[in-house]
C-alpha cells in the first residue's frame, strides 16, 4: 500500500517532482531547484504569461473529481489561455497549498494528471511553491507561452460583417458534471464522453496556432465561463453585438433540445475555442480540425447587445448565465 502521509519534508518533495521533469529542456538554462528559473526568450516572438486558481469547494471537490483530474483540470486551463492567443505553451509553474488532511497518494495522483497533460503539449513545470494549509486545497499555475512578434490574437479584432465560429460542442463538461453529481451509472457512449469532457478537457492549442499563423481569425478566446458570458465578452472588447443561430449552436446530443442548447449556451468549462472571422476568409474555415468540427453559429453586427434567431424565425435576447465568480459571491 502506499503512504497515506504527505512527504517527509519539503526537500523529499523537490526531489521527487524534479524526477518528473526533463533535465534538459532547449531555452532552459536552469530549472526546479534553485531560487528562480532561467529560460531563453526566442528572438523575433513575444511572451505570453497567464495565471489561474484551481480552489477546493469552488473548481473542484474531493468527493466528485479524482486527483488525477484535478491536476489536468488545473494546466488545462490555463493551456487553454495561450491557445486563446495563437501561441504555444512553454513553461509552467506549479504552487500548491495542500489541505492538512490531504494524503501523499492525492498529491502523486494530482501530479500524475498534470504532468501527462503537460508532456502532450511539450510544457515543462520549471517551478512553484508547495505549503501545507488548514484549509482547503489551492492551486495556482502559471504558464508562459510564446507566439511569433504581432500574430497574437486578440478579443478586440471582431468586425461588424465578420462570422462567428465555435470548435467542438459546447456544454458536454457541464452535461458530465451534471452526471457526476446524480452519481447516476455511466453507460451511454455520450455519458462516458460527457464525463471525460469535464474531467480531462483538452485545450485546443494547435488549432489557435492555426488561426493566427493563417491569419484567419479577426478575434479569438476560449470558451470558460459559458457561451452567454464569454461571447459578450468578445464583443465588449470589440465594440461590437451579436446574433446566434440558434440552431447552429453546437449542443450535446441529447433527447432534450431545450435542455441542450442551455448546456451549449451557459454550461461553461468546455475549453472550446470561440473566434470572428471576415467574409472573405469563412471559405478558408475548414469544416474539422484533426477530429474536431468547427462550426460557424452566427454573426457579428454593428449594434451592441447579444441575440438568438430561434428555427421558427424569432429573435430573442440572450442573457447571460454562464459562471461569474462575482456574480456569485454577490447574491450570497
Amino acid at each position: 500500500m502506499r503512504d497515506k502521509s504527505l512527504f517527509k519534508s519539503e526537500a523529499d518533495f523537490i526531489t521527487w517532482i524534479r524526477r518528473r521533469t526533463p533535465r534538459r529542456v532547449a531555452g532552459l538554462t536552469l530549472g526546479i531547484g534553485d531560487d528562480a528559473a532561467l529560460v531563453a526568450v526566442t528572438p523575433g516572438r513575444e511572451l505570453i504569461l497567464t495565471t489561474d486558481m484551481s480552489i477546493e469547494g469552488v473548481h473542484f471537490t474531493s468527493t466528485l473529481h479524482p486527483p488525477q483530474a484535478v491536476g489536468h483540470r488545473a494546466l488545462a486551463r490555463s493551456l487553454s489561455d495561450i491557445a486563446a492567443m495563437g501561441g504555444t505553451p512553454r513553461y509552467a509553474l506549479i504552487s500548491l497549498a495542500a489541505s492538512r488532511s490531504t494524503g501523499r497518494a492525492w498529491l502523486e495522483g494530482f501530479f500524475d494528471g498534470l504532468f501527462v497533460l503537460a508532456r502532450r503539449f511539450a510544457t515543462v513545470v520549471i517551478g512553484g511553491d508547495t505549503a501545507v494549509v488548514n484549509g482547503p486545497t489551492t492551486v495556482d499555475v502559471i504558464v508562459a507561452g510564446e507566439v511569433p512578434r504581432g500574430r497574437a490574437l486578440r478579443r478586440s479584432g471582431a468586425k461588424p460583417g465578420d462570422w462567428i465560429f465555435v470548435s467542438g460542442r459546447l456544454g458536454m463538461a457541464a452535461l458530465g458534471l451534471r452526471l457526476l453529481r446524480s452519481r447516476s451509472r455511466i453507460r451511454k457512449p455520450v455519458e462516458r464522453v460527457a464525463l471525460r469532457a469535464h474531467l480531462f478537457p483538452q485545450p485546443q492549442c494547435a488549432l489557435g496556432r492555426f488561426l493566427s499563423a493563417h491569419r484567419l481569425a479577426s478575434a479569438l478566446m476560449d470558451v470558460s465561463d459559458g457561451l452567454s458570458i464569454d461571447l459578450p465578452r468578445l464583443c465588449d472588447a470589440s465594440g461590437v453585438g451579436a446574433s446566434l443561430l440558434a440552431n447552429r449552436v453546437p449542443t450535446p446530443p441529447i433527447p432534450d433540445a431545450e435542455d441542450a442548447l442551455r448546456l451549449a449556451l451557459h454550461g461553461g468549462e468546455d475549453y472550446q475555442l470561440l473566434f470572428t472571422v471576415s467574409a472573405a476568409n469563412a471559405a478558408k474555415i475548414p469544416r474539422h480540425f484533426g477530429r474536431i468540427p468547427l462550426h460557424c453559429i452566427g454573426g457579428i453586427r454593428a449594434s451592441r447587445g447579444i441575440n438568438m434567431v430561434t428555427p421558427d424565425g424569432k429573435t430573442l435576447p440572450v442573457e447571460a448565465h454562464g459562471y461569474d465568480h462575482f456574480a456569485r459571491a454577490c447574491h450570497h
